[in-house]
């Protein structure tokens, strides 16, 4: 066993020196779990700590050298790590300490010195810092205490406040400077603007602190967060909401460290505040004080913060509390009418947000016992109203039925099957009361996108339907009726073949949707059923064209994509999916087709306008129209209808979007690459990966600084290197190896954060692929990576054929692979000399492989050629005189002469070599093609 660990810790040494600092993590674990040796742990946990300082894991740096020095106080090795990782956390009293033991230790270590100075002079800035932000929260607090301070002014310093605790620094003396207080009696404020500067201010004390906001919550108390948010204004409202979500994520992040020190060792279990804020939200749903925008905030923290961000992690506690303790008071938002006035008040997106909260904790939930206890919870509330005789009562069972139906479909079609329910609705359909044959057909309406009930619908409700449509005064409920049938003429979905109606009564229901979404006198509610019709309309790819063709319906629901409304994103995202061809359409095999002709199977048939030229001329009838900032607009939506079913249909569009590469500048212009950054990281994963593909295809034809201006093009690298998967198409690594490659050519810090992403295994292994072209852009992206000196040095490892591949491939056919190769030989032979001497040991032909550099058609291998030739001539005496005792003599002789009046790049580096010989005492003057010139060092730059 003891054997094991020390084979393993020396496999860890190796992997560090040459730059493997997640293998040597590895090993130096594994090595841990073998040893019972205090001493050899010590060893390990130093060793790791290291690893942990390169991967910028400063924590666990930090927690493992403290262990190494628990065992030996005086291991000088393990309180320097320490010390480095406590300066990148910013506990810069502590690092200091640590540093100053270090230099008595070793008074002459030239390392703990600077190490030292850096410290001091951090601390001696930081306190300086203080001192003057200290003055500017003194001054603001002055202001706003002071009775006869203008209100003009009080906003400003209010304004100023927030701009502070935006800083460390600031958030720090605000909150030392019992600015919770302050901030409290400006919560009272009947002034709109210094009421949302106290929240933002409150952000900025909370945001990533989990002492301070475990502090804020218990000193505002959740009630007096929870009253703001549920006031009358909109802003006020959404301001709070941003507030408590900054609150949750700090504290739940603060339950997931590791946490050491002093300092927060003292910190209390924050579960508590964290159940107390549930508690806080969930009563607030059916509270009569609470105004509708306040009530869908807190819909919107619950969709957030209660189920799993991941399946993996097993703990679904907080999902099945929320079941057990608020389910009825979210079916009391689902049941509530709001023409009735004896329930709670709501917005148009109220029922849409808790049908996606009740969906999203049907899903969270594990087991068929914690779906059936869910399932009952529901059918209890909607048979408690259902079966009382009031009408209203049986209103509100019908109206949670509908929500139902929106979420977990299989709970709404439970509770549809409640004995009389489906007679009750069809009964209601035909009703006087406007209200009452409202809620009945959207939840007919909601019942047939279900297969279960679709087909009873389809025999029994479509002649309903169209004595609604043909035979209502009214406008809401014609509209709702035509989803109705929309949804049930849609059936067949793309297959041309498969429909339910006779041929054209698609395109008169659709042009009439068009007519109602161009009808600005009807309310919003009633066009968003417009476009609910033409989501299940344009499956059929003649009304896709009549809907391209007609401008002023597309400016229409473009317009409703920015509007207030949130139900109808899902409406509009699948609508433009339809319309762009952007859902996923496998082509049916041929042989297999005829085998199902020959069994008389059901074959799907592509409707003629489905080809891609019509597909392309849509996409650009609606770049016209302006379909960029909408979709735009719609990701910025904070709502729990942006699903991430709805974010995947924006970024299936904007994949098709971006298809054609004359499209792209219009799609960056207009916002379109900063709108698909929030794609990447919140979307189901089939649209996180579209998302990232768009970028990669804008990311290779445009210039990604111009494209992704400022910080933004750093969020880029992550979701290119997420495309380097095998699960991934071919075409997805192609175009993911190409955006990379361009941003590696850009700057060191963007190869910093490409090689913290841990892409260059992975560049690495497409640099293995069959395909000759992911070969090809894996390795052009190496030739940029290289630049790197942390690359570079992987090279420099003997025990791998790293450079022997890019000698061998560039002695391939592929032009393009073989430019890449050489490129980057040339590279590293001027970067890292070392290597040059390795070259000849990599194969016997490497230099029949220079001289096909040197003698290619194509000027640019002709220049690597002649860069490599140089860089290993100049490395050592004995590579020049192979080259010179080979035809390269000639061969060179003949390029340094040239045939053109003015010296090309590889003429010039030709007559470098040749002169390089002659100062070897290899040649003599009369055997160059030219005089001696000295141009010493040309050729790296022109590498």
């Amino acid at each position: 066993m003891t054997q094991d660990a020390a084979a393993l810790r020396e496999e860890g040494n190796n992997l560090f020196k040459t730059g493997d600092f997640q293998g040597a993590l590895c090993s130096y674990t594994k090595a841990l779990k073998l040893t019972e040796s205090k001493s050899d742990n010590a060893i390990l946990y130093r060793n790791r700590s290291a690893c942990y300082l390169k991967l910028e894991d400063y924590s666990k740096a930090e927690t493992d050298a403290s262990k190494a020095l628990d065992t030996d106080p005086g291991d000088v090795k393990a309180r320097y790590r320490r010390a480095q990782a406590l300066q990148n956390l910013s506990r810069l009293d502590q690092a200091f300490l640590d540093a100053q033991k270090c230099a008595q230790l070793e008074p002459k270590n030239k390392a703990f010195q600077d190490l030292l100075r850096q410290l001091g002079a951090q601390i001696q800035q930081k306190a300086s810092q203080l001192s003057s932000t200290d003055a500017r929260v003194q001054q603001m607090f002055k202001l706003l205490i002071d009775s006869s301070t203008s209100q003009s002014d009080k906003q400003k310093a209010a304004q100023n406040l927030v701009v502070l605790s935006r800083e460390d620094a600031g958030a720090e003396q605000i909150f030392r400077n019992d600015g919770v207080k302050l901030l409290q009696r400006l919560l009272e404020s009947k002034q709109e603007e210094i009421l949302l500067s106290a929240l933002r201010t409150l952000v900025g004390l909370c945001t990533g602190h989990q002492s301070r906001t475990m502090a804020i919550v218990n000193e505002l108390g959740m009630e007096k967060l929870c009253a703001v948010m549920g006031s009358g204004e909109q802003a006020v409202s959404l301001a709070a909401c941003h507030l408590l979500q900054v609150m949750f994520e700090a504290l739940t992040e603060g339950m997931k460290k590791d946490i050491r020190g002093k300092d927060e060792a003292i910190l209390p279990e924050p579960s508590r505040e964290l159940r107390s804020m549930m508690r806080h939200l969930l009563d607030m749903l059916p509270a009569a004080s609470v105004s509708g925008p306040g009530r869908d905030s807190a819909i919107n923290l619950l969709v957030k913060q209660v189920p799993r961000k991941s399946q993996k992690n097993p703990d679904n506690s907080l999902t099945l509390w929320v079941t057990d303790q608020g389910l009825k008071n979210i079916l009391e938002v689902a049941g509530t009418v709001p023409e009735i006035n004896n329930g709670p008040p709501l917005t148009d997106n109220s029922h849409m947000s808790s049908s996606v909260l009740l969906n999203k904790l049907y899903d969270d939930l594990k087991s068929d016992a914690e779906r059936e206890n869910f399932s009952r919870i529901c059918e209890e509330y909607v048979k408690n109203h259902f079966e009382r005789t009031s009408l209203e009562s049986k209103l509100r069972a019908i109206q949670a039925v509908s929500v139902l139906l929106q979420g977990p479909s299989d709970v709404g079609n439970r509770t549809l099957e409640l004995s009389g329910m489906m007679d009750a609705v069809i009964a209601l359909c035909a009703s006087k009361d406007l209200v009452h044959q409202q809620v009945a057909v959207e939840t007919l309406i909601h019942a047939a996108g279900k297969a279960k009930r679709a087909s009873f619908i389809t025999a029994n409700g479509v002649t309903l339907l169209k004595d609604l449509y043909k035979n209502s005064e009214n406008d809401r409920i014609r509209v709702r009726a035509l989803v109705g049938l929309c949804k049930l003429g849609s059936a067949g979905g793309t297959d041309f073949s498969m429909k339910q109606f006779a041929e054209g009564s698609t395109l008169k229901l659709a042009k009439q949707c068009r007519k109602w979404l161009c009808n600005e006198s009807l309310p919003a509610t009633s066009r968003r059923w417009a476009i609910e019709g033409l989501a299940y309309l344009t499956f059929d790819a003649d009304v896709k064209e009549d809907l391209v063709q007609d401008k002023n319906a597309l400016q229409a629901m473009f317009h409703l994509a920015k509007s207030e409304d949130k139900t109808v994103l899902f409406a509009i995202g699948s609508t433009l999916v339809n319309c762009t061809n952007s859902y996923d359409a496998d082509k049916p095999d041929p042989q297999m087709v005829e085998l199902a002709k020959y069994a008389k199977q059901h074959v799907p048939e592509e409707h003629p306008k489905d080809t891609q030229s019509y597909v392309e001329k849509r996409l650009v009838k609606l770049l016209e129209a302006g379909v960029v900032s909408a979709l735009t607009c719609m990701v910025k939506q904070e709502s729990p209808a942006l699903t991430e079913s709805c974010r995947e249909c924006i970024a299936r569009v904007f994949l098709a979007l971006v298809e054609r590469q004359e499209d792209r500048g219009t799609v960056v212009a207009q916002g379109g690459g900063k709108a698909l950054l929030p794609l990447v990281t919140e979307s189901t994963d089939k649209g996180k990966t579209k998302a990232a593909q768009a970028l990669a295809k804008i990311t290779i034809t445009h210039n990604p600084e111009i494209a992704f201006p400022g910080e933004r093009i750093y969020e880029v690298v992550r979701p290119l290197v997420s495309l380097l998967q095998l699960e991934c198409t071919s075409l997805q690594n192609f175009e993911a190896l190409m955006a990379l490659t361009n941003l590696a050519g850009i700057s060191e810090k963007l190869r910093q954060k490409i090689i913290k992403e841990k892409a260059v295994p992975k560049v690495e292994g497409f640099m293995f692929e069959e395909h000759d072209m992911v070969r090809a852009a894996a390795t052009e992206c190496m030739c940029n990576l290289v630049l790197s000196t942390e690359v570079q040095k992987l090279f420099l490892d003997t025990g791998s054929d790293r450079l022997k591949l890019l000698v061998l491939y560039s002695g391939e056919d592929d032009e393009r692979l073989r430019k890449a190769a050489a490129g980057t030989l040339a590279m590293l032979t001027a970067q890292q000399p070392d290597l040059c001497g390795r070259i000849p040991d990599t194969t016997s032909h490497w230099l029949e492989i220079m001289q096909a550099l040197l003698l290619s058609d194509s000027q640019d291998l002709r220049h690597r050629g002649t860069v490599i030739t140089m860089n290993l001539m100049e490395a050592q005496r004995g590579l020049a005189e192979k080259f010179i005792e080979s035809e390269a003599l000639e061969i060179l002789s003949v390029m340094a002469k040239g045939d053109n009046p003015a010296p090309t790049p590889e003429s010039r580096i030709a007559q470098q070599c040749l002169d390089l010989a002659l100062g070897y005492g290899l040649i003599q003057a009369g055997a160059q093609a030219g005089e001696p010139r000295s141009e010493a060092g040309e050729h790296r730059s022109e590498a």
